[in-house]
């Protein structure tokens, strides 16, 4: 559906931080804008962020022909 643009370190990174962020909310840390932690898990989860299409970004590898 969309064109993978996360590459690997860039969905582990996005993983960490939505994980930390919705940790954070839960415990009362950060408060409600920590579930703004959903939206990085969700790019990581897709492979595709739709800023980075916008942007014309990628931190995929290139593909070998």
């Amino acid at each position: 559906m969309f064109k993978s643009n996360v590459g690997g370190i860039d969905r582990i990174l996005r993983i960490v931080v939505g994980v930390a962020l919705i940790a954070m909310a839960l415990t009362g840390t950060i408060g409600a804008w920590g579930w703004i932690g959903v939206v990085p898990l969700l790019t990581a989860a897709m492979g595709s962020c739709p800023l980075y299409s916008v942007l014309g970004m990628s931190t995929c590898p290139m593909k070998k022909a």
